[in-house]
């Protein structure tokens, strides 16, 4: 089979200049990489934040040129000028985040923005455009600004310029990292489609279920390819891939712990079907697992936040008008660490930010401790000490010279003396697991893990009685992501604050929410316990969510003859109760 890309002996590293424009320091990535691509393969991508893989990516349509070694595209070379444009239309690039990749104030001018730069003809540009704009479901959207979008609408507008230009090729880094589960479902398909037809697709991601849909899948860590093998081979090697900081579906972690506890099921195990005809053969018992009753809530404990018919609209007045939040109501005691879920454009980010006065409400009233925080009286610059807010991509709130510095902004600006900011700087960067040797480097020499857990660390130490975070683990890798939100927990349990953990990524929630705000289309669906959210199973899904997969594992073993109960949302819950009806029969 003809290669579309051949990648020999591939070396990049990174190079500082200083203001003199002498050679300062280098930073190698990449060393001696050797990898081919047969055109119309489906090839995923996996490795922890920071091991090469979007250098890797950006060699593949030129962003980067190699310092060694030699990248051939359609048996074009990458690194002579010449074939610059060529290979750039043989390859497109979808980047981990949209923002760095929209540039028009239209959504349909900016998905047209390459094809009237390749010179289309305007007929085919706008067939183009309304068909791109169809495949990703952003039709309806194509006269809206992009910037009014939520961040998983404005990814797929990113796809859907890519896809206009009907390329050979996609390399696609992240493209699902912010999106709801009906959203990256569609994107998915939407990639399996594009590969059925031809195109070769170039998938890297930290979702490991959107790996086992490849056709192959390489591992990469310090700059070399490590693995190179189909998916269900590469995700036996549990233990190898933990080492390596990354995970493996929830269904093949199940299998290896039941082994690990002496059952006789196989390793190669990498959906929920497979799964469940393998675990409905081994003999087990019959028992009614009963359903944990919710634990009512404490009275006397006081809200922390109360929202009342809160409805807020985008560009009143204009042709864009759109109502974001529609007469939502709910009240969250203190203590409490909520899950915030809700499809793309939900209205999940715009709730939030009226918790800390960022947005102020079209009509309804907002309370913090039992204060309305739009009272003429208010001090709504005290407000947001008190509910401190970390944004998508936490990152880009760091700005000082020093990590130290950054940390220290917040409680410098509530005007403390020296010593309660050093103090409160120290507790946070010790909450957050940053040591004292990083508060004296410059946030941006950090890995991306430890820039959000320095971005958190700046929030934290101010001390807020509620600290909302808004997708706070998008785009990092297995073990970054459950490091930031082992140590959110922590944090909340023993300071006792509220937090509100916004996620697409249902598998965290259900880890680490005692509570579950559910928004749909604006509205408040539902805000109970756990248990009772994910036994709505039909109607989360009708709204665009999804369960996780160890609940769909569930549902398939009670249909074929093995019922673990309907209350299965962890790996925890799943292993043990099996266990509990096959080991008397192993």
């Amino acid at each position: 089979m003809e290669n579309i890309i051949e990648i020999k002996g591939l070396e990049f590293e990174y190079r500082e200049y200083d203001e003199n424009g002498e050679l300062e320091s280098t930073n190698p990535v990449l060393h001696g990489i050797d990898l081919t691509v047969p055109k119309g393969q489906f090839l995923a991508v996996l490795g922890h934040n920071g091991c090469g893989k979007s250098t890797l990516a950006k060699h593949l349509n030129c962003i980067l040129t190699a310092t060694a070694g030699q990248v051939l595209i359609n048996g074009m070379d990458a690194a002579d000028d010449d074939n610059l444009f060529e290979i750039r239309q043989t390859v497109g690039m979808v980047f981990q985040n949209p923002d760095n990749q929209l540039v028009a104030t239209v959504v349909e001018e900016d998905v047209a923005f390459a094809l009237e730069n390749l010179g289309v003809p305007p007929a085919e540009i706008r067939e183009r455009v309304d068909e791109a704009l169809r495949v990703v479901d952003m039709y309806e959207y194509r006269e809206h600004s992009p910037h009014q979008l939520s961040g998983g609408q404005k990814q797929r507008v990113a796809i859907a310029g890519i896809l206009a230009m009907k390329p050979d090729c996609i390399v696609l880094d992240e493209p699902t990292a912010m999106l709801d589960p009906k959203g990256r479902a569609e994107v998915m398909s939407t990639i399996e489609l594009l590969n059925e037809q031809g195109v070769t697709i170039v998938l890297i991601t930290h979702y490991m279920d959107e790996a086992c849909r490849a056709d192959r899948v390489i591992v990469m860590d310090d700059g070399n390819i490590i693995m190179d093998d189909v998916p269900r081979n590469i995700f036996s090697r549990v233990e190898e891939l933990k080492a390596h900081a990354l995970d493996v579906p929830q269904v093949t972690e199940l299998m290896y712990r039941l082994r690990k506890n002496g059952l006789d099921v196989p390793l190669t195990v990498i959906t929920e079907e497979e799964c469940a005809e393998a675990l409905t053969k081994l003999p087990h018992t019959d028992k009614t697992f009963p359903k944990r009753e919710p634990q009512p809530e404490n009275d006397r404990i006081p809200y922390a936040a109360e929202v009342k018919n809160l409805t807020y609209k985008y560009s009143v007045g204009t042709p864009f008008e759109s109502t974001a939040v529609d007469n939502v109501s709910v009240s969250i005691r203190k203590g409490q660490f909520v899950g915030v879920i809700g499809h793309t454009g939900s209205g999940k980010s715009t709730l939030i930010q009226h918790l800390n006065g960022l947005l102020k409400p079209t009509s309804g009233e907002i309370f913090i401790n039992g204060r309305n925080i739009w009272d003429k009286d208010a001090d709504i610059r005290s407000v947001r000490f008190m509910a401190g807010l970390v944004f998508q991509y936490s990152e880009y709130q760091l700005f000082e010279e020093t990590v130290y510095k950054d940390i220290a902004f917040g409680p410098k600006n509530m005007g403390l003396s020296e010593e309660d900011i050093d103090k409160r700087v120290r507790e946070a960067a010790a909450a957050m697991g940053l040591s004292e040797e990083l508060l004296k480097r410059s946030p941006f020499d950090l890995s991306g893990g430890q820039k959000r857990r320095a971005a958190l660390a700046g929030v934290i130490a101010m001390k807020p009685e509620i600290l909302i975070l808004d997708e706070p683990a998008a785009g990092l890798d297995p073990k970054g992501r459950d490091t930031v939100l082992d140590e959110i927990k922590e944090y909340h349990r023993s300071s006792g604050t509220t937090i509100l953990l916004v996620s697409h990524s249902m598998e965290d929630i259900v880890k680490y929410a005692e509570k579950i705000l559910v928004m749909n289309r604006g509205r408040l669906f539902c805000y109970e316990d756990t248990d009772t959210v994910f036994s709505h199973t039909k109607e989360l899904k009708q709204i665009g969510l999804g369960i996780p997969q160890i609940s769909r594992l569930s549902h398939l073993l009670k249909d074929g003859g093995m019922d673990i109960g309907d209350d299965i949302y962890t790996i925890d819950r799943a292993e043990e109760r099996i266990l509990e009806i096959t080991k008397a029969n192993a």
